[in-house]
């Protein structure tokens, strides 16, 4: 009997990527996706159902998903459903169904950097605000005087 499994996604993720090492120093990102469809029900009115879903994504592909993207984040994921299953801290067994990406492919245009900011270092900003109160001081001055 021929079996298949194969998933494809298109989502946006409802978090941050969550970027964690193994022991062995492999990179692995959770992703939290959220795939939604409208459709009509019964009385012709329109409805939304979203599913919420982890893709786990691992080695360089994980940590360019953590560079790049961020909550809101559009993206194609193409992968293979995965059971696991372990016991928690209280002895519980947890079993859980993801899917494990084997490609993610960025959607929504050039994606950014997560850190594209500019901040100057803390001694420039002391001399920048120094500077600006300095002046404030100055201008009260003149306004006082006039």
């Amino acid at each position: 009997m021929a079996s298949l499994n194969k998933v494809l996604l298109i989502g946006n993720l409802t978090r941050d990527p969550e970027l964690r090492y193994t022991p062995q120093g492999t990179a692995v990102a959770n992703l939290g996706l959220a795939v939604s469809r409208k459709f009509k029900d019964k009385n012709q009115e329109w409805k939304d159902e979203v599913c919420f879903i982890t893709v786990v994504v691992w080695d360089k592909q994980a940590e360019a998903c953590n560079q790049y993207l961020h909550k809101g984040s559009p993206v194609f994921v193409e992968g293979r459903l995965q059971f696991r299953s372990w016991e928690d801290k209280t002895g519980a067994k947890r079993n859980v169904i993801e899917v494990r990406a084997e490609r993610v492919q960025f959607l929504g245009g050039k994606p950014a950097a997560k850190e594209t900011t500019f901040q100057e270092p803390p001694q420039q900003q002391t001399a920048a605000q120094e500077e600006t109160s300095w002046l404030e001081e100055e201008s009260e001055e003149n306004v006082n005087e006039g």
